[in-house]
């Protein structure tokens, strides 16, 4: 059986920069400030490090910022929910749908999540595309700031579901930044790249993934990819 997890914002769905919103609002809310949140680089970051990387770098000390970090992700969600509204703003992005459908029916396939989202934050940007109940597990940015981190915490919560070890050789990381291609071969996890985010395909193809695609329109092709991925 193979693990395969999907990062959320550019591989899954847009939507279309509620998340940079929602942020900006709530640290305005929270601290005063938001920092140089206009040219920041959200991309395949965590939650918790961009609050943190955009607070420290608007002068706020570290006790300061714990002290908000409650309050700030409360509001945070109270943001995004109002801005995604009835999630006619968020656009499942092409083939990845049935390609998620097609892995989640498998008896060799495993389908989570592995994303700098917090979890509230990725179940609400999910809500309204029917695929939530498809990811068995995930790990998110709420149970570690680093991305590295997050494969193992996954890999641990497929093995209480699942009932088997998931050594990362048998794991599949599907993303749309850099950042995800480093995330999977920092374990040694398989690098799945698609260019349906804001990294172009030649962008990704330089980080060198196991497999790239421009996007999962062949969902066939895809597939057979996918779960032929062991190197």
């Amino acid at each position: 059986m193979r693990l395969f997890l999907f990062d959320v914002d550019g591989t899954l769905v847009t939507a279309r920069g509620a998340g940079r919103a929602a942020f900006g609002r709530a640290l305005d809310a929270t601290y005063g400030t938001a920092g140089a949140i206009e040219t920041y680089d959200f991309r395949g970051k965590t939650d918790p490090r961009i609050v943190w990387d955009l607070l420290r770098g608007a002068g706020l000390d570290e006790a300061t910022i714990a002290r908000g970090l409650d309050r700030f992700y409360a509001a945070y969600l109270e943001e995004l929910r109002r801005i995604i509204g009835d999630g006619s703003r968020v656009q499942v992005l092409p083939g990845i749908a049935d390609v998620v459908r097609a892995l989640a029916a498998r008896d060799d396939a495993l389908v989570g999540l592995l994303t700098g989202n917090v979890e509230a934050g990725a179940r609400l940007k999910l809500a309204s595309t029917g695929l939530w109940p498809l990811f068995r597990v995930g790990a998110f940015g709420s149970d570690d700031m680093d991305r590295r981190r997050l494969p193992a915490i996954a890999c641990e919560r497929a093995r209480v579901v699942a009932g088997r070890e998931f050594p990362f050789e048998r794991v599949t990381i599907i993303g749309d930044t850099p950042l995800d291609v480093d995330c999977a071969r920092a374990c040694g996890a398989v690098a799945v790249a698609v260019a349906t985010g804001q990294h172009p395909r030649d962008e990704l193809a330089a980080c060198a993934p196991d497999h790239i695609f421009t996007d999962f329109t062949d969902v066939p092709g895809a597939v057979a990819a996918l779960t032929g991925s062991a190197r």
